[in-house]
Order: structure tokens, then C-alpha cells, then sequence
């Protein structure tokens, strides 16, 4: 069976359905990453607050609390990079065991697909769970970069070095933070592309779900609107 054949067990509306997912994918990361000037997401606003706390970090001494907060920082990425291979291992043992797999899954969409339609949609599963592993660990090691860099700003304000290491810091954390809601991005469509299995119109239901889900959280959530409000002397 060649290349051709293979897609040819796959329907128009299944390329639609795969299409629709990648490239809402890659839409919401821009959109989140890029938001209009007028309308900023919550990535770009709590990035703000990253610089802010670098800035308010150099006088303080002892830096117990900075610490504590950058270690709960990387706990998350570690408890995320772990959960993430323990369910990439779950792909490839399922690939494995194919043939109970398909008969879980023919008796919940009543289909009996060719074994390789079934490996695709779990590669696609895979693919996205691969690629939030590689964002979260490559946060937690930028975490540790900043963790490194806060540890060499010095304490004395006035000091000449104090505010330039402090603003790497800030940027090497917003870069760690990034790539950690990267990761977690990924896992928001890796759940919806689980969805596949019962069906191409399944997966687009859960694709435009999962972008309105996104597209709230980072535009119209409560978070952002207590972020945007006006900060005073008094309070």
C-alpha cells in the first residue's frame, strides 16, 4: 500500500477536520503571543509584572521569597514535562496494542477503519504531546537560567550591574513562561484531537471549543480584567 492509498482511506472532511487543528494551533499561539496593541492577552500583561518583580527583587534581601516563587515556577514545568512522557509512553504502547485498541474504539463510533487510519489519529495525539515534553523542559532549564542570573544581580541598587541583570533575568523568565504556556497550549489540543476517534465532525467540535476555551481565558477571563485595573497610591 503506497502513500496514496493510505490517504485514501481518510475522508475530505477528515483533511478539513486535521487542517482546522494545526493551523488553530498555530493562530491562537500567534494571537496570544501578538495581541493587538489596544487588547492585550494575559501572557503579555503577567510578562509586565515578570520585569516588575526583577526590578523590585535588587534591593531585597534576603531573596527567600524570589526563590520560593521560582521553584514552584520549575516544579510546574517538572510536574507537567513528567505527566506528558508518562502519556507519550501510553501512545507508543498503544501502537503496540492496536488491535484491543480498535476494538475499544470501533464500539464507541461503530466504524471498522483499517488498523493505520487508527495509528494516524494516535500520531497526531503524539505529535502534540511530543512537542509540549520539549516546551516544558525547555522551560524548566530557562527557569534555571533565571534563577542563575537573579542569583548574580547584586544587592546594592545603585550598583552598575544591578538593573541590567535584573532585566535579563525578567526576560529570560518571560522566555521560560513562554514557553511553558507553549506546552500547555499544546496539551489543550492534544486532549482535542483525542476527539478524532469518534469522528472528523467530532474533531472540528472540539477544535472550535478548545479555541473559544483559549481565546477567553487569555481575552475575556476574569484574571485579565483584574489585572487591567488601575492601580493607585491609596489602594
Amino acid at each position: 500500500m503506497d502513500w496514496m492509498d493510505r490517504l485514501a482511506l481518510f475522508s475530505p472532511l477528515d483533511a478539513v477536520a486535521v487542517a482546522l487543528l494545526m493551523v488553530s494551533w498555530l493562530l491562537i499561539g500567534l494571537l496570544v503571543e501578538n495581541p493587538p496593541k489596544n487588547h492585550p492577552s494575559v501572557s503579555v500583561l503577567m510578562a509586565q509584572y515578570r520585569r516588575e518583580w526583577m526590578v523590585q527583587m535588587v534591593p531585597r534581601d534576603p531573596r527567600i521569597f524570589d526563590a520560593q516563587i521560582l521553584s514552584s515556577l520549575r516544579q510546574g514545568t517538572a510536574f507537567f514535562g513528567s505527566a506528558t512522557m508518562i502519556a507519550i509512553g501510553g501512545c507508543l504502547a498503544l501502537f503496540g496494542n492496536m488491535e484491543r485498541f480498535i476494538g475499544v474504539a470501533s464500539d464507541l463510533t461503530l466504524d471498522s477503519d483499517p488498523t493505520i487510519v487508527w495509528e494516524a489519529k494516535v500520531l497526531v495525539l503524539l505529535i502534540f504531546l511530543a512537542n509540549a515534553f520539549l516546551k516544558f523542559v525547555w522551560s524548566n532549564r530557562l527557569f534555571g537560567y533565571c534563577a542563575v542570573l537573579m542569583a548574580a544581580v547584586p544587592n546594592e541598587a545603585d550598583h552598575p550591574k544591578s538593573m541590567p541583570r535584573a532585566r535579563k533575568a525578567g526576560e529570560i523568565n518571560i522566555t521560560a513562561a513562554k514557553g511553558f504556556n507553549r506546552g500547555l497550549r499544546s496539551i489543550y489540543f492534544a486532549l482535542a484531537s483525542t476527539v478524532w476517534l469518534l469522528g472528523a465532525g467530532a474533531l472540528i467540535g472540539a477544535v472550535i471549543f478548545t479555541c473559544l476555551v483559549l481565546l477567553r481565558r487569555e481575552f475575556a477571563s476574569h484574571s485579565r480584567a483584574v489585572l487591567l485595573q488601575a492601580e493607585n497610591a491609596e489602594g
